[in-house]
């Protein structure tokens, strides 16, 4: 059978996250049931990683085993076809080794959070962004940002259902910039990693909120992380600000 890698785009407000649910939509459940159509039998595919309800993706990436041998460009497109009732494109796709794993064989995931910053009420990035309504300290976010990078017990920035055999991760990079946005100024996050805890990222972006707030000082950040308690954690933030960015694999499939 042969196998083909996906490369997914997708708003996650209409879904309950990436994982099939049983009778809720799902992007893993739509995805499944376009290949439905192509190939009449269950498939079950697997993604590089599980994003949660309303998390939307730039470059998620999945890979299906298939019968018939199709073409890159025509498995795409009929896809595509499929999936035009919900906001779930594929937009790129590469035929990969029998072996090849959409998650075992990447090493690093990198995620993108947008928050906007404007007294105004969002309206074309609704749904897209945090949106707050005051300017956030830039440099103190960053001087808060730095304390995570590195090797650490994460167990203060991990959900309490995540289910992680230890809390224990590298954080590669963790960059705050200010962007000047066509809809106003936005500060954006940069975070990758090889993998990440259940609400890590989040949970890093509410807590460098509260540092560009001023209502946190940056070196706070240091002691709630070596606090290794949940409730030393800001808040989290929400959900609809958040992209899977990107997956890396140490030969790209999508390079050609």
């Amino acid at each position: 059978m042969p196998r083909y890698a996906l490369k997914i785009e997708y708003h996650g407000g209409p879904f309950v996250g990436w994982q099939r649910q049983t009778e809720q939509s799902s992007v893993q459940g739509a995805i499944e049931a376009a290949l439905a159509e192509l190939e009449p039998r269950e498939h079950k595919i697997a993604a590089a990683g599980r994003t949660d309800a309303g998390v939307h993706a730039l470059a998620q990436v999945a890979h299906c085993d298939m019968e018939r041998d199709w073409t890159p460009f025509r498995l795409s497109e009929a896809l595509n076809y499929h999936l035009r009732r919900v906001p779930v494109a594929i937009v790129d796709c590469a035929e990969v080794a029998d072996d090849w794993h959409a998650r075992f064989s990447a090493h690093e995931r990198r995620y993108l959070y947008r928050i906007l910053m404007r007294r105004a009420p969002a309206t074309h990035l609704k749904g897209l962004v945090w949106h707050i309504k005051q300017e956030l300290d830039v440099d103190a976010m960053q001087a808060g940002a730095t304390h995570l990078i590195g090797n650490h017990d994460f167990t203060t920035f991990r959900s309490t259902i995540c289910q992680a055999d230890s809390p224990v991760k590298t954080l590669d990079r963790l960059d705050v910039r200010r962007v000047e946005g066509t809809h106003g100024p936005e500060v954006q996050l940069d975070v990758r990693a090889r993998s990440f805890l259940h609400n890590q990222v989040r949970s890093f972006v509410g807590t460098l909120e509260r540092v560009g707030a001023g209502s946190w000082q940056p070196d706070q950040v240091r002691d709630a992380l070596e606090a290794r308690a949940r409730d030393a954690c800001g808040p989290v933030c929400p959900s609809l600000g958040l992209y899977l960015a990107g997956v890396g694999y140490p030969d790209d499939p999508f390079a050609g």
